[in-house]
């Protein structure tokens, strides 16, 4: 039997249960205390998608680590732009965190946050020459101070030595050390977000799905929400003044509801993750970072193959991946026809451009998909030599969507960050992408926030900063308030006396 509630309306509609939309009520909260807000979840449980501890990495992106945010110039210098851009806003959620931990909002900082040295390797005198270079830029400017440089294999291997146990001399290696890196449990710190929002009124309905959008004639929007109970199927239409959709590849299904001219043209590709995971201790305790290497030729951003120490309800494992494929697939618990069903002609040229002009990355991703154990295992033994197979144990992670943009030239192209498509009136929002996503999520929702609610940005801008104290202030310009910064929030979140040496 299906059952017509009537309407009721909210203030704030927010769709999908990670930690985008967490983060999002959050932040309104505290701005505006009165406001009614309602999340919408598919999942019977919130944070159970891409936030989820084991649908992730768990690395707090700063750009300590990641080749993708530093680039070689025609003249050999090293450009670092992109890293500094991502370390500022990692320092600002940082800053958030460390407001919420004072405030009560969130727990104990290390039941989701805690210290873990970020590492990259390099291997072959092409890359140690890059590394080196790179090392001698970035560790020249204040925010990467701490970054070390090494290729000696002895060193490295007291550093990380599983890197280095059983490799040969044939081949130069070098690494680079940063010991202010760190992991995170989003998936954790969603179900805390979650948690206070409760106590704040906020209404968090699960095992329920957005399946119809249309606007209002005062330009509100009318959501049709189906969920089932144990007993029967559930309708409820509710009207809100704002909607966003912060459900991972779903928030483009949302956006084509909605059918608002800034969302025509935008496509996803969906791409799959598997890691091998190890959860002996042995093993687990002989490696204390997150290593990065370069990513194959033609391979987007989350293809970097990386060896993380993960913390995970206070346990330690190691994860190696990922191991990218094809899936068509919006989200990990999606439909094989999510991505088909997500074509539209505004789209689909774009797509089909994308395609042709990627193909290598496509042949890349179906390989990877029927890759066997055996080429799993040598991809990780470039990193851990001496990995045993019976260690380490296949799971599937998260999935992710790259963006898919129109382009005069090529027909369409594949973007490898997060964006924000918003409707001009700003009554509709929604977060696009992957990486580096949760690590930058107060960033991003700030930008929803300014280009949604503009005529309240000078009212909020106070509001703002008792949770990032340097909003508006560059910490890269600013080598005293950046070691301020660095420093005050280290301790609030309890990272100062917990680094590993």
């Amino acid at each position: 039997m299906r059952t017509q509630l009537p309407l009721r309306p909210y203030d704030v509609v927010l769709i999908g249960g990670g930690i985008m939309s967490a983060t999002l009520a959050m932040l309104i909260k505290h701005l505006e205390p009165s406001w009614s807000i309602a999340v919408y979840e598919r999942l019977p449980e919130v944070g159970a998608e891409a936030s989820a501890a084991w649908n992730n990495s768990g690395t707090g992106h700063a750009g300590l680590c990641e080749l993708d945010y530093t680039t070689e110039n025609p003249d050999g210098s090293i450009d670092i732009e992109p890293a500094l851009e991502l370390n500022e806003q990692f320092q600002l959620t940082r800053q958030l965190w460390a407001s919420l931990v004072q405030s009560g909002v969130l727990r104990k900082p290390e039941t989701f946050i805690n210290p873990v040295p970020h590492m990259t390797l390099a291997r072959g005198r092409q890359e140690v020459d890059f590394l080196r270079r790179r090392h001698e830029t970035m560790s020249a400017h204040h925010l990467f101070a701490n970054m070390r440089f090494s290729d000696d294999p002895e060193v490295i291997a007291e550093w990380a030595p599983l890197l280095t146990t059983g490799r040969g001399d044939s081949e130069p290696i070098a690494a680079t050390r940063d010991i202010t890196g760190s992991d995170v449990d989003f998936g954790e710190l969603t179900g805390q977000l979650f948690h206070w929002l409760r106590w704040q009124d906020v209404e968090i309905h699960r095992s329920c799905e957005v399946r119809g959008l249309r606007r209002n004639n005062d330009g509100t929007w009318q959501l049709r929400v189906d969920w089932r109970t144990d007993n029967d199927r559930l309708t409820r239409k509710v009207d809100a003044r704002f909607v966003f959709a912060g459900a991972g590849g779903w928030a483009l299904k949302i956006l084509q509801k909605a059918g608002i001219p800034e969302a025509q043209g935008y496509g996803l590709l969906p791409v799959s993750g598997r890691f091998l995971r190890c959860d002996n201790p042995e093993v687990v305790a002989r490696h204390e970072a997150k290593v990065y290497g370069r990513a194959p030729a033609g391979a987007p951003s989350i293809s970097m193959p990386h060896l993380d120490t993960r913390i995970v309800n206070g346990d330690r494992a190691l994860l190696f991946g990922p191991y990218a494929g094809a899936n068509p697939r919006l989200l990990k618990r999606g439909s094989l026809f999510d991505a088909p069903a997500s074509l539209r002609p505004g789209n689909a040229g774009a797509i089909a451009g994308m395609l042709k002009s990627n193909s290598d990355l496509m042949r890349l991703l179906v390989t990877q998909v029927a890759s066997t154990r055996k080429k799993q295992l040598a991809a990780l033994r470039d990193f851990v030599p001496e990995a045993r197979a019976e260690d380490w144990t296949l799971i599937t992670a998260g999935q992710r969507a790259q963006i898919v943009k129109p382009d005069a030239e090529r027909g369409g192209v594949l973007e490898f960050g997060t964006e924000v498509v918003a409707a001009q009136d700003g009554s509709i929002a929604a977060v696009l992408g992957a990486t580096p996503g949760a690590s930058t999520a107060p960033v991003i929702l700030l930008e929803v926030l300014e280009r949604c609610f503009p005529r309240y940005t000078r009212l909020w801008e106070p509001r703002l900063r008792e949770l990032m104290p340097s909003l508006g202030q560059s910490l890269a310009k600013d080598p005293r308030l950046a070691r301020q910064t660095q420093a005050r929030t280290a301790e609030a979140l309890g990272l100062a006396g917990r680094v590993v040496g």
